[in-house]
């Protein structure tokens, strides 16, 4: 047995040096570590990933510039009401489908009992019967009440031939989405709102947490960042600079973070259990707060294991 085979429950057969030779051609599953370049900051834009300028908050905690996610929230309000005017069409299809299987059905039903009541039989059992005495000769002819109809309907040998051929076009089945089926007769309503595509949400979806948002949820914050003090810096670098509590004037990184839904002011989590929270009142501005107008936002991560999922990993199937 040779070094190469592949044993059941055996290992891999390849060797090291074989599998980091063929990972940096793409074979086998992919595995980056993330540096903090790739992670996004706190005080960045959930959607454009730059520094927020004018920054708000969801109520889940992600921060997002206020530009962005209003013509986020505006996009996808005309996305929703065109899904909503063409889901209302495909239902509005589906009851007039139904009226008409309903229609069709009650003149089926009056036409039943007005045969019955009239006394009509069925022309295949009604017969006319013809004698003519011709002497000692007695001829009889039989002749069917429906024999002019049933010169139209298909005779068995084209039922059957139907049945072989089935590659004819004639013999193709014709079935649309919402038609009677023939087997049974029935129009299954139930099973065509099933059919129809699930109705669109009355909001638009958060872009994060996919939960509805309206505009009125979003918590204006006023971040202080490095630099915003500085009369010689610019305005690039005092926006773009890390964002500060607004109490300790400490970095925040990717320390445990809260604001204030009343007053907008952002500070570390620790800073707001020691000083805020035994008054329940805000350290800058002086206003009171209840426990419900605090919110815990969403921290920034790094390229340390501590911060969150630090590791990105694309899966390729192998042939070992």
């Amino acid at each position: 047995m040779t070094r190469k085979s592949k044993q059941p429950g055996g290992h891999n057969p390849l060797t090291y040096s074989e599998r980091k030779r063929l990972k940096s051609s793409g074979y086998g599953t992919q595995s980056h570590r993330l540096t903090s370049e790739s992670q996004l900051p706190f005080g960045y834009c959930h959607l454009s990933t730059s520094p927020a300028v004018e920054a708000v908050a969801t109520p889940s905690g992600h921060i997002y510039e206020r530009e962005a996610i209003v013509q986020y929230l505006l996009t996808k309000n005309g996305e929703l009401k065109r899904e909503r005017k063409e889901y209302e069409r495909q239902r509005l299809e589906v009851e007039n489908r139904r009226v008409q299987w309903e229609e069709a059905n009650r003149r089926k039903e009056v036409e039943r009992f007005v045969r019955k009541d009239q006394g009509a039989i069925a022309e295949s059992s009604f017969a006319l019967v013809v004698r003519k005495d011709d002497g000692d000769n007695v001829a009889t002819t039989t002749a069917a009440r429906g024999s002019s109809t049933s010169a139209k309907r298909p005779t068995r040998e084209e039922n059957s031939l139907k049945q072989v051929s089935y590659w004819l076009a004639s013999s193709q089945p014709s079935h649309r989405k919402g038609q009677v089926d023939t087997a049974n007769g029935e129009f299954d309503y139930q099973k065509e709102l099933e059919a129809l595509p699930p109705p669109p949400p009355e909001r638009p979806l958060s872009p994060m947490t996919g939960e509805p948002l309206k505009l009125k949820q979003l918590i204006p914050l006023h971040l202080i960042r490095e630099g915003d003090g500085e009369k010689s810096s610019s305005k690039a670098n005092s926006s773009t600079g890390k964002v500060l509590c607004a109490v300790s004037h400490k970095q925040i990184t990717t320390q445990p973070t809260v604001c204030i839904k009343t007053t907008g002011q952002v500070m570390l989590k620790s800073v707001y259990e020691e000083l805020a929270k035994p008054n329940m009142v805000c350290p800058v501005t002086s206003k009171k707060f209840k426990e419900g107008d605090v919110l815990e936002l969403i921290r920034g991560k790094s390229g340390f294991a501590a911060s969150g999922t630090v590791v990105a990993t694309k899966y390729n199937p192998t042939l070992t």
